[in-house]
């Protein structure tokens, strides 16, 4: 299991929106709408990094009102 946080930036006052959307994709454990550099704070999981990305792009990035992602897997060092 491979799970990672994604550090989105939207348009103005999209935030709420997007996180109440990005909430109900499969993978997704956690959305909040944050404040600071980013809007959005998603934590998510997935079988493997490929599936991650895939759900990333197909899914994550596909919200209407995101203009950026970032995301940062989860390492157990």
């Amino acid at each position: 299991m491979v799970q990672a946080y994604i550090l989105i930036q939207t348009e103005v006052g999209k935030a709420s929106a997007v996180a109440e959307t990005i909430s109900r994709i499969p993978g997704v454990i956690q959305a909040e709408d944050v404040t600071g550099p980013y809007d959005v704070i998603v934590r998510s999981q997935a079988d493997t990094v490929d599936e991650l990305g895939r759900m990333v792009v197909a899914k994550v990035q596909q919200v209407e009102g995101i203009t950026r992602t970032l995301t940062c897997p989860i390492v157990h060092l």
